[in-house]
Parts: C-alpha cells; sequence; structure tokens
C-alpha cells in the first residue's frame, strides 16, 4: 500500500469526537492512514478553507467531516476542494440532527457531499475504504474479505434463528 491515499477525519467539534472516533477504528483496521482534527467551517474558516485547498497536495484521497447543527462543514470542504467529501450529520440540536442531516444533504449542482445517516461515522468511514479501494489493490482485497466475513456472520445467526425457532 505504499501510494495509498490518507483519510481526513475532520469534526466540527470536540464533542462529536465521541461518535467520529468509530470512524477512525475502522480506518485503522484496514490500514488507511488518517489524520484527525477539529476545524469549525464558522469559527476557523479560514483553517477550514486553507485545509481543503491544500488536502490532495498534502496526500489527502478523501475527506470524511462531521458536524451538527448548521452542519455547514461538509459544504465548505467540497466548496475548497475536488476530493470526495463524506458528510456525517450529527444528532443533537433543537431538530435532533434534521437540521444537520438537511444542510449536509442539499448542495447545489457540481459541489457533492456524500452524506451517510445521522452519527454514521462507521459508514462514513466504509465508503472512504470504498473509495480509496478504487485505486488500491490491497485494500481492495481487505474489503472484499471484510464483506465476505460479514455475510458469513449473517448466515451463521441465520442458521441460529431457524434452529431455534423451529423447536419453539
Amino acid at each position: 500500500m505504499s501510494d495509498l491515499k490518507k483519510a481526513a477525519v475532520i469534526m466540527g467539534s470536540d464533542s462529536d469526537w465521541p461518535t467520529v472516533k468509530s470512524a477512525c477504528i475502522v480506518l485503522k483496521q484496514f490500514g488507511v492512514p488518517f489524520d484527525a482534527h477539529v476545524i469549525s467551517a464558522h469559527r476557523t474558516p479560514e483553517a477550514a478553507i486553507t485545509f481543503a485547498k491544500h488536502a490532495e497536495e498534502n496526500g489527502y484521497g478523501v475527506i470524511i467531516c462531521a458536524a451538527g447543527m448548521a452542519a455547514h462543514l461538509a459544504g465548505a470542504f467540497a466548496a475548497n476542494c475536488i476530493l470526495p467529501v463524506i458528510g456525517i450529520p450529527m444528532k443533537g440540536g433543537a431538530c435532533d440532527g434534521l437540521d444537520a442531516l438537511l444542510a449536509t444533504v442539499q448542495m447545489p449542482s457540481g459541489y457533492t457531499v456524500a452524506t451517510v445517516a445521522l452519527n454514521g461515522a462507521k459508514n462514513a468511514a466504509y465508503l472512504a475504504v470504498s473509495i480509496l479501494a478504487l485505486n488500491d489493490e490491497d485494500l481492495k482485497k481487505k474489503l472484499r474479505k471484510f464483506r465476505e466475513d460479514t455475510a458469513a456472520a449473517i448466515m451463521e445467526k441465520d442458521i441460529a434463528v431457524f434452529s431455534e425457532a423451529a423447536s419453539l
């Protein structure tokens, strides 16, 4: 994996870290190098713009952004780079995350943000792995193995439930 690009994991507030940490754990399990930062689109807009504009030259291949309420973070990154940006709308606030979901998913044409579920940090990481695997055969093999192992685990659970149900 010598040329594997890094993933950037950005959160608008450190209060997002307990949820976002699960994305970092998934990335680590797949051997994807990553950096995690707290950068706010509203409180540190220059830092957000600078990070986004230089992300590609700094070795990143995908950016994950988690934000709640106004949730402008992923959009700010998408506006300032052409790398894939994955938004994680965070639960909380007056609308319990609906405002974050709408702010993340409603992007203008040409400035896309792939959006996962509320607090969907793990799926954001799996999507990042899928994106990076397009150009890395080792990562692609790991992702295929993960999917096979997941399917096998479900089949085992199916057999156990079927057997228990049959004995009722």
